[in-house]
């Protein structure tokens, strides 16, 4: 990303984790603009929810045309336990991670004692 190191208060993102190529490098590019002290938020849907819910939600998106970007989207989803592994990968320390009905949200505060190693 194309900001200084330490720049930003806090970042998220919402429904993109699936498509990132590189999950690992860019969870450590938030890790990297994040002031210490900084907040996180990731969230996004994930491939282990219920069959019902999956059905729920193909359902109730509309216009029905974008339903299979709805279904191609969960299944490039990750499971926790995948994601998990990923973070084990990064910088991010003192994260959690909380399971939800049709996703996952990720939040955690970079410690302010921590300062990045990349650059």
């Amino acid at each position: 990303m194309p900001f200084e190191n330490n720049f930003f208060d806090g970042v998220f993102t919402n429904g993109s984790l699936h498509d990132w190529s590189e999950p690992a490098r860019i969870l450590n590019e938030l890790f990297r603009v994040l002031k210490p002290g900084g907040k996180y938020f990731v969230s996004d849907v994930r491939r282990e929810m219920s069959p019902f819910m999956k059905w729920f939600m193909r359902r109730a998106t509309k216009p029905k045309e974008i339903r299979p970007g709805l279904t191609s989207s969960i299944n490039a989803s990750y499971t926790v336990e995948e994601l998990e592994s990923i973070l084990k990968k990064t910088e991010l320390r003192g994260y959690e991670v909380k399971k939800l009905t049709m996703g996952f949200v990720l939040t955690g505060t970079k410690d302010i004692r921590l300062k990045s190693t990349l650059s």
